[in-house]
């Protein structure tokens, strides 16, 4: 405690600010700036736990994967230069993602500024225009003002990131302590959730009644906003066939009668797709109708009937023109509509959701059949992601990185429980996410099996946090995808350039070899017929565990990528 029985310094103030909003977790990298923050953490009793990561995109995308499994604000921290810098592609794919992350940097003293300090940055600058709110602290006083701000900019609304600067000074500088107050509820999103306006859910549900063959189209708002249930109600009461996207998964079970399954570019097949054309109607949820999810806005085609609901008023009618609109958070919205749906009394429709979306699964499961019994070698994604589903549990939590494993798991991995159980960064696709994001899950989720499936070239970019693992016993599965090349640019060239490779492939590593190296149990399988066995045994293995497979390269395989598709 600073001089003074009703004084804290900064940093000492910063730690009592974090505890106030329910924060028990927090992922980061030590740094000169840092010092007071952590001699705070390191003398007060708090309750918060500090995991030291390996660098400082891992810690926020650790942050990221604990806020996506447990509703909370997900906290990571760097130092001031480039540890600012590098925390920062966590930072944005988790606000374009619609998470709650709280990047924290430390900086140089106020009073060192202009003179050519060591790790000089304009960091409000570089976060300000990536996150929902960015301030750089100056006065010591402005401090639990500046926290309260972050958290309520996080939380409300449509959910992101936030970032604050502490200076060096500033974390040694004196607090009134009577400043030290926060609502609780702000550390858990989304909070204060809007309800929409009682007309505007007539309105919508008069158009869609109006309809022939209408299909939701979910994006990842149901999940956040804790709406599974209210969704199915709505979908049953009506009988519209469910999709969505990738961040939308677990909206619906996939094997509910009603659900259609992915749709888009990555992750659909022929099949979804035919549900989106057949369909006169669509109502996306929580839905941003960007690039992937339309196509590249072909499907649905521009002149298709659209009604929308979303908490973020500059989604709606973005892309496509909007007949009706609810702007609320998606589980109010979903109730909204059910209630006035049951005042309308029964309401008997001719959609065929069942029949349409279970002719869709029909064909899919067929496709994916054929490929999945493959004994090809090396072996095929699907047979992968066909023999993880037969060794993990439905509470599973699996996190694909783009490149190979995304679109397959996306597509081809059967959901059978709602919520979080899958997902894949999907807002900047970065490599090197999944394994730094299991972890964050296994701390907001130990009771799950957490699985990180990756490809090769994210296992080189994140390879450093598998001393993480082992110091911190973070019982992981791990599973890499080994074909010795940046699969997705590769698979790219061969469609779209006449198969003019360049500077994509590179030699394959001993992953078994490395993580072994670590500490970690692994083994590598060539074979299809051992990889079921191997699956098994890891997954049934009490400490971190990997499974380097030998796997086809995309240039070679019938990935569910549109683009690819002649």
């Amino acid at each position: 405690m600073a001089a003074g029985s009703n004084q804290l310094n900064g940093a000492e103030a910063f730690v009592r600010m974090l505890q106030l909003h329910g924060v028990r977790h927090i992922f980061g990298l030590c740094g000169d700036t840092s010092l007071p923050f952590y001699d705070a953490l390191y003398r007060l009793d708090h309750g918060i736990e500090h995991v030291l990561t390996r660098d400082e995109r891992s810690a926020a995308y650790m942050a990221d994967g604990y806020a996506r499994v447990t509703g909370k604000v997900g906290i990571c921290e760097a130092p001031s230069g480039g540890g600012a810098t590098y925390i920062l592609p966590g930072i944005v794919e988790a606000s374009e993602s619609s998470i709650p992350v709280l990047g924290i940097t430390s900086d140089i003293s106020t009073t060192a500024r202009g003179r050519f300090a060591l790790t000089e940055l304009d960091q409000e600058s570089l976060f300000k225009p990536l996150t929902k709110y960015s301030s750089v602290i100056d006065r010591a006083d402005r401090l639990p003002a500046e926290v309260r701000a972050a958290f309520r900019a996080m939380t409300t609304a449509r959910p992101g990131a936030a970032h604050l600067g502490l200076p060096f000074d500033v974390q040694k500088d004196e607090v009134p302590e009577a400043y030290i107050w926060a609502d609780e509820a702000l550390g858990r999103f989304p909070a204060w959730p809007v309800a929409p306006d009682p007309q505007a859910v007539e309105t919508l549900l008069d158009v869609l009644l109006s309809a022939k063959k209408p299909l939701i189209i979910c994006g990842g708002a149901v999940v956040i906003a804790g709406g599974e249930g209210a969704l199915g109600i709505f979908a049953e009461a009506l009988d519209i066939p469910v999709a969505t996207t990738i961040s939308g998964q677990g909206s619906l079970p996939e094997t509910h009668p009603l659900a259609v399954g992915v749709v888009g570019s990555n992750g659909g097949i022929a099949a979804t797709r035919a549900v989106v054309q057949s369909s006169d109607l669509i109502f996306f949820i929580g839905c941003r109708a960007g690039s992937v999810t339309t196509e590249r806005w072909c499907f649905p085609a521009p002149g298709t009937r659209v009604v929308h609901l979303d908490v973020d008023p500059s989604v709606i009618g973005a892309n496509y023109r909007t007949e009706a609109a609810l702007l609320a958070d998606a589980r109010l919205g979903l109730n909204a509509l059910n209630v006035a749906l049951d005042e309308r009394g029964a309401v008997a429709t001719t959609f065929d959701g069942k029949k349409r979306a279970g002719g869709a699964r029909a064909r899919k499961a067929a496709y994916f059949a054929e490929l999945s019994a493959s004994n090809d070698v090396p072996i095929r994604p699907e047979r992968l992601v066909a023999e993880l589903r037969a060794v993990l549990p439905d509470d599973a939590v699996v996190i694909a990185d783009p490149g190979t494993p995304c679109p397959y798991l996306s597509a081809f991995y059967e959901l059978r429980e709602t919520g979080r159980h899958f997902w894949s960064n999907r807002a900047h696709g970065a490599l090197g996410y999944s394994m730094s994001a299991a972890v964050g899950a296994w701390y907001g989720r130990p009771s799950a099996k957490i699985v990180a499936v990756m490809g090769d070239g994210s296992f080189g970019f994140t390879v450093g946090e598998l001393e993480t693992i082992v110091r911190q016993k973070v019982p992981l599965t791990m599973v890499v995808c080994s074909n010795a090349a940046f699969g997705w640019i590769k698979a790219g060239q061969r469609s779209g350039f006449d198969e003019r490779y360049f500077s994509v492939d590179f030699d394959r590593t001993h992953h078994a070899g490395v993580a072994e190296a670590f500490g970690v149990k692994a083994w590598r399988v060539a074979d299809p017929a051992a990889l079921r066995a191997v699956l098994g045994a890891a997954v049934e293995h009490d400490g971190p565990a990997l499974v380097d497979v030998i796997c086809q390269p995309l240039h070679e395989a019938r990935a569910p990528v549109s683009e690819w598709v002649a």
